[in-house]
């Protein structure tokens, strides 16, 4: 999961069967931060048909998005007559990581920041419907707690 670093590059195979093929790099923040490490990870991804048509409709730099896929390495021979190793992700299945409003609200430079308040004791009210935040998803209103199996 990461945001992209550019807009993706489209191409289309020509032919009978053309196809749309899709890339991008995402920037992936490390998980575990050593000092003088590098604090992201830049893999890139590579797509193809439909997925390559979603991302070239729908994905643009800086949306976060997850996906799932395989590691491919190669190989190829540059014009200077290097050989250059190469390794992709590809890319089968990609999808949003983060609503349209957080989106929007952090590319055009607010802060986005999740709803909710703790409670500093006594009896909680009565718990009302979750209402949207303002990152489009639903806030836990106090008191749930107790009706969460899981909590």
């Amino acid at each position: 999961m990461g945001r992209l670093c550019r807009d993706p590059e489209i191409r289309h195979t020509e032919g009978e069967s053309g196809t749309t093929i899709a890339r991008y790099t995402l920037a992936v923040d490390r998980r575990y931060k050593r000092e003088g490490d590098q604090t992201a990870d830049f893999p890139q991804c590579v797509v193809f048909g439909k997925g390559a048509e979603f991302a070239e409709k729908y994905l643009h730099q800086g949306t976060k998005i997850a996906v799932v896929g395989r590691l491919q390495s190669g190989s190829y021979t540059n014009r200077d007559g290097q050989k250059v190793y190469t390794t992709d992700v590809v890319v089968e299945e990609q999808e949003f990581a983060e609503s349209k409003a957080a989106n929007e609200n952090r590319s055009s430079g607010g802060s986005s920041q999740a709803g909710g308040q703790v409670s500093s004791g006594g009896s909680a009210p009565a718990p009302s419907a979750p209402t949207p935040g303002p990152d489009g998803f639903m806030n836990i209103p106090d008191g749930i707690d107790e009706e969460l199996p899981f909590a």
